[in-house]
Parts: structure tokens; sequence; C-alpha cells
């Protein structure tokens, strides 16, 4: 009989195996990797799910955030991911964006760029396309309701001036703030995202619906145009 090339999880001492770790220890004692295993629920023939986890984590940088970004196809080329542990996977990284996103959506209000990122990240942070939003806030700056007004390809996409006023005379928004996400991860702003801003500025002055910024986020940074002084 062939036996495997690594000492199983089942021989392990039972306070380092993932589950009954987690069981004695509670969740913050789990390494990235540990988590991921118990996801997996097993590894392959030749390695343990922890070992499968850590393989994983390296390819993408240890980073849990561009982990999210892989799809099911690129997650089955590893051995020992099949279609069911790549929907965990994705599935589990899923519910923690979604999270993120309902207690940013707690706050209700946005502060500063950075209180409009953490709104917006989760949700434009790890497309592969681009996608133009807009936050439609009261003069209190507290969120009316964040909507999605376009969906372009890999490098761009088309904002409607008149969609995004439409908007915010619906919810009779008093300020907004734009957004857009760059998959390519650079968060500087092209000739055409400058000419948009300034033209949904001076669309905003006419109608006297502020333009706090727009916010361009590349995955895990984000530029800002009203820090930048370009508001």
């Amino acid at each position: 009989m062939n036996t495997p090339d690594y000492i199983s999880i089942k021989s392990w001492n039972e306070d380092d195996r993932p589950r009954e770790k987690l069981q004695l220890k509670g969740r913050a004692a789990l390494s990235d990797a540990e988590l991921i295993a118990i996801l997996l629920g097993s590894g392959s023939k030749s390695e343990s799910a922890v070992d499968l986890a850590k393989r994983l984590l390296q390819s993408v940088d240890n980073n849990i955030n561009a982990l999210g970004r892989l799809t099911i196809q690129d997650l089955q080329k590893f051995k020992g991911i099949g279609p069911a542990k790549a929907i965990s996977i994705i599935t589990a990284l899923e519910l923690g964006k979604r999270r993120r996103m309902a207690g940013a959506l707690e706050l209700k209000k946005i502060s500063s760029s950075q209180s409009a990122f953490d709104l917006l990240q989760p949700l434009l942070g790890d497309l592969g396309h681009e996608e133009f939003w807009v936050v439609f806030l009261n003069n209190s700056n507290k969120v009316l309701s964040h909507q999605c007004i376009s969906k372009g390809g890999l490098t761009g996409t088309v904002a409607d001036v008149r969609m995004i006023f439409t908007q915010a005379l619906a919810f009779k928004s008093t300020a907004l703030i734009l957004a857009h996400n760059h998959p390519s991860g650079k968060n500087k702003p092209s000739t055409a995202d400058i000419a948009l801003t300034r033209k949904v500025k001076e669309a905003g002055q006419v109608m006297d619906i502020q333009v706090l910024d727009h916010i361009i986020i590349a995955h895990q940074s984000y530029y800002s145009f009203a820090d930048e002084g370009r508001l």
C-alpha cells in the first residue's frame, strides 16, 4: 500500500489540528493557511490540507485580497482543489467581503475620502472590469443610496451625466461622490477621468448639487480628487 510522503493532519497533536485548534483556542489563534485548510477539508495524496493552503497563499504572495480575485478556474489549477473546494473558498471570501460592506454601511456618514473608500472598496476592489458608481448624500453627508451607473470592460466605462443627476433628484440628494475602479491596480486618473469629473461638477453647480469627491479604487489603494485638490 502506498503511503503519503507527508504527515497526515490526523496524526498531529490534537491542539495543532486546525478544527480542534479553533475549538480549543479560538479563531484568532489560527493562521490564514489553517483557516483555508478547514474550508478545503482535505488535501491530496501528496500533501495535507494545510500544506495545500500554504501553497495556494504563496501563489498570491500571502495576500488574502488577491486570493479573493481568483476564479473557480484559477483555483482548480491547484492539485487537490476541485469545483466543490474552489466554490467553498470563493463563498467564504465573498462573505468576508460582504461583512466588511455591512460594517461600512452601518457608518452611513461619509466624513473623508477614507470612509468613502471603506464603503466602496468591497464593491469595486476585486472586479476584473470597470464600473462607475455614485454615492448619493443628504446635507449631513449621510448616505441615501449608492448606485452602479455603468459597467465597462477592462480599461474603461462610460458614465452618463444625465443619469447621475436623474438619480440624484430621485433621492433628493444635495451632494454626491463619484467612484470607479481601475482593474489594472493603477489609481492615477486618466485624461477621461479628469474631464468627466469636471463635467459632472459643472452640471452639479447648475443644479445646486455638490460633487464632494471622485474616488478611483485600485484594489487596496485609492486616489481622491478632493484630497489632491482637483475639485
